[in-house]
């Protein structure tokens, strides 16, 4: 039952140009405002001007995840995604409101740009610095990758003629009868990189922090908007919620309306623990992420903070819960979908294809996952790229750099990381969906608890800071590194002989937890190992801090006590 895109093509494409051409557009007004202020706080945080809105629209930094992944799972395992997504509709809450007014305080008063700084500052030690600039580097480049595929694939898909307009992890087009599927790069998926590539690298390079933002502010409103109109005609198409469910449950089974979920090979998606895991994973790795924690430090003041949390926990709502009521009635609607991520762009052309203008409106619902994309990529090379300039160009290699030099490295370092996206993304890797929650696991393993201990806790030692760090991020990558190793012994089956069949008695059977991903991992007592690496980095930060010695009462003073920082920028008018 899918759709060509062939009828839609033409639109899709030109409103997706003319989508990049805002993009270039935002760029260069957001220039403009650089020009007044200083370079590198204007160019990395806006010159701390975000307004509420601004900052509420643009604190989740969503992707084409939350388009297409989120309504992929709910179509494919049924109601019990709506317990796996719950916690991050109160992030604001319970996240940025435990650390984002503390944060933007103590970026004031140390006069921190980025959350390395940040983090140097707070513990006096640059190797603080340092080891939090190159683990942003790393994990961040595995969603940042991804994202760049599947702007690419987008570009591709909307040209008509493309085949079915698709984001998926393994996008496959079905070749025609008796003609051999196509294997390597084509010429549709090539330029579609580069166009994407050249356009989000161009803006930011222009614009930096603040065409960002906004361009993540345009296609906030843009997905809300697409979101309320696709639930207005998916309810009445399906027959309603209960109806919907009900031809759920008849295609599926009984598991599709109540956990652990559905799974065609009896796989138990979301366990209690899993549920719990889950629960930790997106409010922690919400409000640790330095693309959140920079949008936080950019705030104008308190009272925006205040507001914008109010305002993004009701935004979240107005687009979760209705993207799981849409992928519910998509299981009505094509019972028989061969690919889960399709969802959302079957229905939206489905759906609209009767509707005068219909074409446009399809277009405009489907541009909003691909400005998340271009606004998650632009933030990402953002943050990388300060990361290059801030704590290895100015402090290791040219510490007393100019103006212009700076300008000009951070130009660079920005142009340096969209080439190596490219260059990942020409033979990019297949579980994109599970390298994402791989990199914002990893994150909150090795953040969660560097960031409480900035915060709150005066004991803290740049030694004890070093160990949460460390353990984190090396309990998730082990456990990580295990579920590989046993995913590759179980692959040689029951008649494994050798070193597999001993990994296989060692570490047991397949757990069937989760998706069947070759890239998951090993879940320890039935726990995601976000849960293990962030207990290990708590309990390395306090035991190395208490052991160690202790700062100075002269520089926490300084850091807790001393008067915040003036800001330089007007707050935003959003």
């Amino acid at each position: 039952m899918l759709l060509a895109v062939a009828d839609h093509g033409y639109t899709v494409i030109v409103v997706l140009m003319v989508f990049l051409a805002a993009s270039v557009w935002l760029g260069t007004m957001a220039q403009r405002t650089l020009e007044k202020k200083k370079f590198l706080e204007g160019f990395l945080l806006g010159n701390r001007g975000l307004g509420a809105w601004t900052l509420a629209l643009t604190a989740t930094v969503q992707s084409g995840g939350t388009f297409m992944g989120v309504p992929s799972l709910v179509y494919s395992h049924g109601w019990v995604v709506a317990l796996w997504i719950s916690s991050y509709m109160v992030v604001p809450l319970t996240g940025f409101a435990m650390v984002g007014k503390r944060v933007a305080q103590l970026s004031r008063r140390t006069g921190a740009l980025t959350v390395p700084d940040l983090f140097r500052e707070r513990f006096n030690d640059a190797r603080v610095g340092v080891l939090a600039s190159l683990l942003i580097i790393f994990f961040l480049s595995f969603t940042m990758f991804a994202q760049f595929k599947a702007g690419a694939t987008i570009m591709k898909l909307a040209w008509p003629g493309s085949g079915p307009m698709v984001l998926s992890e393994d996008i496959i087009v079905q070749p025609a009868k008796d003609v051999p599927a196509k294997k390597g790069l084509d010429y549709k998926y090539l330029i579609g990189l580069l166009v994407f590539s050249i356009t989000v690298v161009g803006y930011t390079m222009i614009g930096g922090f603040l065409a960002s933002v906004w361009t993540d502010l345009f296609q906030s409103v843009l997905m809300v908007i697409g979101v309320m109109v696709l639930l207005c005609l998916a309810l009445p198409e399906a027959g309603g919620l209960q109806h919907a469910t009900e031809a759920g449950i008849a295609a599926t089974g009984p598991k599709f309306a109540q956990g652990p979920g559905f799974h065609p090979d009896g796989r138990s998606f979301l366990t209690p623990g899993l549920a719990i895991s889950m629960f930790f994973l997106w409010i922690y790795s919400g409000f640790a992420s330095p693309a959140s924690m920079i949008r936080v430090m950019a705030a104008h003041n308190t009272e925006v903070i205040r507001k914008s949390i109010t305002l993004l926990s009701v935004y979240n709502c107005f687009i979760y819960i209705p993207i799981i009521m849409i992928a519910i009635c998509g299981r009505e609607m094509f019972p028989t979908l061969k690919q889960p991520d399709e969802i959302i762009p079957t229905m939206a052309m489905h759906l609209t294809r009767e509707i005068p203008g219909g074409s446009l409106l399809t277009a405009l619902i489907l541009a909003a996952p691909f400005g998340a994309i271009m606004a998650s990529v632009s933030c990402f090379v953002l943050v990388i790229a300060s990361g290059l300039v801030q704590d290895f160009y100015i402090r290791f290699l040219h510490p007393h750099a100019s103006e212009t030099e700076i300008r000009r490295a951070t130009r660079v370092a920005v142009l340096l990381v969209g080439i190596a996206g490219v260059i990942a993304a020409l033979n990019p890797p297949t579980y994109l969906q599970a390298l994402i929650v791989f990199s914002g696991s990893a994150g909150a393993a090795a953040f969660v608890t560097p960031a409480l201990m900035t915060c709150y806790w005066r004991r803290a030692t740049a030694p004890g800071v070093l160990s949460a760090m460390g353990a984190g991020f090396a309990v998730h990558l082990s456990l990580y590194g295990i579920g590989w190793i046993h995913n590759w012994a179980l692959s040689f089956g029951e008649g494994a002989t050798g070193l597999p069949r001993l990994i296989v008695d060692s570490l047991g059977p397949d757990l069937m937890l989760g998706t069947a991903s070759a890239f998951r991992p090993y879940f320890l007592m039935g726990l995601d190992p976000v849960l293990w690496a962030m207990l290990a980095s708590a309990v390395a930060g306090v035991m190395v801090s208490l052991i160690s010695k202790p700062p100075t009462e002269e520089h926490l003073q300084r850091i807790y006590d001393g008067p915040a920082r003036l800001v330089t920028g007007a707050a935003s008018p959003a």
